[in-house]
């Protein structure tokens, strides 16, 4: 079984690969696939930003914003909580960071 270090190595290794060349499109999709293996693993920060990240996308943010949203992802990505308290924490700080 693969484990939390390993998981986390590529998830930021993911998240930095985003390039925008792809277009919202192409972002939303690997967002999307780093949602579903942060999931699986329980990592509920980084799903929560993810799924955060994903609405702004969809709502038409792009350039220097979704390079915001990608850091916070990094941090909720590396965060050494991952319960429902720290995902309400970072749900909270990228409303008030994002006006989401």
């Amino acid at each position: 079984m693969i484990g939390t270090t390993e998981v986390k190595a590529d998830l930021v290794r993911r998240i930095g690969a985003i390039e925008w060349r792809g277009g919202p499109r192409g972002v939303a999709v690997e967002v999307d696939r780093i949602r579903a293996i942060a999931s699986a693993h329980r990592m509920l920060p980084a799903v929560k930003v993810a799924h955060m990240l994903e609405g702004a996308l969809a709502r038409g943010e792009h350039g220097a914003l979704v390079h915001g949203w990608l850091a916070m992802l990094q941090e909720a990505v590396a965060c050494e909580r991952q319960d429902e308290a720290a995902s309400a924490a970072f749900a909270a700080a990228c409303s008030v960071r994002f006006a989401a």
